[in-house]
């Protein structure tokens, strides 16, 4: 389940606390500087777009977070997650990335949703498969190497909602390039 996130759950996961009456697990969400990093890209994308951040919880635990990287520019929607490394492997991204899409789908601002992945997170890169995305290319971050660029349609331009094999059928998978 994907519960949205305001400056004040920013604020109590920073403190070491878990927001809503929910539990944290027993290994970090993400380290301080990256909680403080993504609470501020929040704030900055909330100024065009929300959500801008969503808490990953199953059952009243919070085990992971999720992302928009920048605010979206013409319906495209760049996420980034991340799974506390106590509770990787169980599923949590796929079923996070299954809710996100059922989200999209249903905001007629959002027309595609767009990921990064590192060639070496084989996890990530099924979960984004198994929920329809398709690799578009690789390119090299400044930050973080060579990353594998996905991509999946929720909606064609004249509105009309993308799902299953449809998706990928529409076009607009443009791949990102490599870039030196």
């Amino acid at each position: 389940m994907l519960i949205t996130m305001e400056d004040d759950d920013f604020a109590a996961l920073a403190r070491g606390g878990a927001p809503h009456g929910l539990r944290l697990p027993d290994t970090a969400l993400a380290p301080p500087t990256v909680l403080e990093m993504l609470r501020g890209l929040a704030v900055s994308i909330r100024a065009e777009f929300t959500p801008a951040a969503w808490m990953i919880v199953d059952g009243d635990e919070i085990v992971g977070l999720c992302s928009v990287v920048r605010a979206p520019a013409d319906g495209i929607v760049e996420i980034g997650y991340g799974i506390a490394p106590s509770r990787a492997g169980q599923g949590h991204a796929g079923r996070a990335l299954a809710d996100l899409l059922a989200w999209a789908r249903s905001d007629i601002r959002v027309t595609a949703i767009v990921a990064e992945t590192s060639p070496a997170n084989l996890p990530s890169q099924k979960a984004l498969s198994r929920n329809g995305f398709a690799q578009t290319g690789r390119r090299t971050d400044a930050e973080d190497g060579e990353v594998i660029c996905w991509r999946i349609p929720v909606r064609s331009n004249t509105g009309a909602v993308a799902t299953g094999q449809t998706a990928a059928a529409m076009g607009g998978l443009t791949g990102c390039s490599i870039q030196g």
